[in-house]
Parts: C-alpha cells; sequence; structure tokens
C-alpha cells in the first residue's frame, strides 16, 4: 500500500480539520462518516470517500479516527464493519484515535486490538477545530514508542506539536485534565465579561485590557471574540465538552477527589443543553451565565 494514503473515519469538526493538514501535507486521504453531507463535503475538500469502515480499513494500513466518545471508538475497532474484522484477512492495521476517551477503557481497547495485529495509539488533541486546521493543535500521544515513531510522518502532518506522555490511557488523562483547566478558563472569561458589562462596561474595550493584564489566558484570544459578538458557530461544541466534563468528575470521584469548580461548570454547560445550544461552540457558556440573575 502506498505510505502517503491513510484513512479517516469521522469528518465531523475535528475530523475536517485533519483532513485539510493530511491534504495539505500531500497524503491521499480515505474518510468515511455516517452522515452522507459530510462524506459530500470531504470529497469537495479532495478527500476520497468510501461507505463504510471496513472499506477505511481494506484501503489503508494507517488510520486516523476522529469520532464522538469512547462507545464510537470502540466499535470502528472491533464493530463487525470494524478495522479487527478487517485485519483478521488483510493483514496488521494502526488506529490513531484523536477521540477524548475513558481513560480505562481506551487502554483495555489497545490490549486486546495488539492481541489481533491492530495496534491503537491515542493521539487526542488539545485545541479548538480550526487551531487544528492551523497546525496549532497540540498532539497528547500515548501508546508503544515504536508506533509513535513510525506514524511521524502523520503526527507532523497533523500535530507538529506534540507530547509523548506513556502508556496507553495517559493520552486521555492528560487530555481530561488539560480540557478542565480550559474549561475553567472559558467559564471564568465569560463570567468576567458578563461581570465588566452589568457594572457599566463596555466588553469588548474591556476584553483588550483584559488580553493585556495579569488574567490574560489564550482563551481570550480564541474565545474572547465570540464570547462578545455573540457568534456561536461551533469550534467545540458544549455538548462536547459536556462529555468530557462527566468523564473528568467520573474519574475524580474514583480517585476520591472534589472538583468543586468544574462541578460548576458542569451544571452551567447543562443549563445551555436545557436552553438548546447544546450544538453551538462552548464559548456560548456565557449566554448561560448571563441567564443567571438575582
Amino acid at each position: 500500500m502506498n505510505a502517503k494514503t491513510v484513512g479517516l473515519i469521522g469528518l465531523g469538526l475535528v475530523g475536517t480539520a485533519l483532513a485539510r493538514r493530511l491534504l495539505g501535507a500531500g497524503f491521499t486521504v480515505v474518510g468515511y462518516d455516517v452522515d452522507n453531507g459530510k462524506r459530500a463535503q470531504f470529497a469537495q475538500s479532495g478527500g476520497r470517500t468510501v461507505h463504510s469502515v471496513a472499506a477505511v480499513a481494506r484501503a489503508c494500513e494507517r488510520m486516523l479516527v476522529a469520532v464522538f466518545n469512547t462507545d464510537q471508538v470502540e466499535d470502528v475497532v472491533e464493530g463487525a464493519d470494524g478495522v479487527l474484522a478487517v485485519a483478521q484477512s488483510a493483514g496488521p492495521r494502526m488506529v490513531l484515535s484523536v477521540s477524548t476517551c475513558d481513560p480505562d477503557r481506551i487502554a483495555a481497547l489497545a490490549s486486546r486490538a495488539a492481541l489481533r495485529s491492530v495496534t491503537l495509539l491515542e493521539v487526542p488533541m488539545s485545541g479548538a477545530s480550526d487551531q487544528i486546521a492551523r497546525g496549532d493543535g497540540v498532539g497528547l500521544v500515548a501508546g508503544e514508542r515504536a508506533a509513535f515513531d513510525a506514524c511521524a510522518d502523520i503526527l507532523d502532518a497533523v500535530c507538529p506539536g506534540r507530547f509523548f506522555v506513556g502508556a496507553p490511557g495517559n493520552g486521555a488523562r492528560t487530555k481530561l485534565a488539560v480540557n478542565l483547566i480550559l474549561g475553567l478558563n472559558r467559564a471564568a472569561m465569560a463570567e468576567g465579561l458578563v461581570f465588566a458589562q452589568q457594572i457599566g462596561l463596555d466588553p469588548a474595550t474591556f476584553l483588550d485590557v483584559a488580553r493585556g493584564s495579569a488574567a490574560y489566558s489564550q482563551i481570550m484570544d480564541i474565545k474572547g471574540g465570540k464570547m462578545v459578538s455573540g457568534e456561536f458557530s461551533a469550534q467545540g461544541k458544549i455538548v462536547q465538552h459536556l462529555k468530557d466534563v462527566h468523564l473528568m468528575l467520573e474519574y475524580a470521584r474514583r480517585a476520591g477527589q472534589q472538583l468543586p469548580l468544574m462541578t460548576v461548570v458542569e451544571d452551567l454547560l447543562q443549563g445551555c443543553v436545557a436552553h438548546g445550544e447544546g450544538e453551538r461552540d462552548n464559548a456560548a457558556v456565557i449566554e448561560e451565565v448571563r441567564r443567571r440573575r438575582r
């Protein structure tokens, strides 16, 4: 098979960003998504579409998986139409999962897959889809070091900035801890902007001041404009962040650790979902903060 051909399963926000990086690096990208519209958009961007996970696995020895959650990653690998079924007849395959997963389950999946000629490398990405598309996403890579080295060409294309964080499961653990901080930063910025407006300051002017102050965080650059303008086209969705928050709180519970600030963020995100904002960008958390009036 051509080493410059790579598979891509899941053509949503992150998958589309990955496709842009791979195509720009000269890869032929074979893609699949359950959504016909997403497949059509992918084809228009220069990708080659197929109609099943198995078709991707037959065409590619290496493939990236960018689906919503752990259940879907497991189905891609172990389902009746999955990568393992193809590997039995077509030979060894390598799966790079960029999804944010349950750490214990993704580690167990990597162990099961290895017994059947499929190597699973965790590559959750830190960064919104637009950052990933620009090459500014940071890969949090976990798995076999040999697999990490063998996929250097793919990783160079999709995440020039990356860290190898050890054994399977550590990618998800690292991503959840990073996303905890990001979620708190977004909520804090949203509350600060609402507070500034309610006490008589212009939000856009205040945002400029905050960027130049000791309160600065990168989130101000990435999400501040969206919060001020109220333009919430999705680069990272409320429902996706809430899924990660639930994982954070569950793992903290197992470890006997409270996450008092994250429970507040969970409540804000659930408020957004209740108001029909789940598919909006996660900057829309500011809408729920605004609704919390005395």
